[in-house]
């Protein structure tokens, strides 16, 4: 399922418009993103939460060159399904 097929479902489901449905899914992703920015976490019980780790620098390889190279520190974003969803996908 793609956004547009997303917003289709949700605008059906709720019995809203797809304009409407578009903004509310544009709302949920944009507050996930500014609280995770400011390193904070986002949780819907029974669904899941997402956390932003540090994933620290590190040395790499170049798989065309076999030469060492290094990988900077950043940011990863993490998902943990919660039960039910867990539940309801297995």
């Amino acid at each position: 399922m793609n956004k547009s097929e997303l917003i289709d479902a949700m605008a059906a489901d709720a019995g809203i418009s797809k304009v409407a449905a578009k903004a509310a899914l544009e709302s949920l992703t944009d507050n996930v993103t500014a609280t995770l920015k400011k390193g904070g976490k986002v949780a819907l019980v029974g669904w899941g939460t997402w956390s932003v780790s540090k994933r620290a620098a590190r040395s790499g390889r170049n798989p065309q060159t076999g030469k060492t190279i290094q990988i900077a520190a950043k940011n990863v974003v993490k998902f943990k399904a919660g039960a039910g969803f867990s539940d309801a996908v297995n």
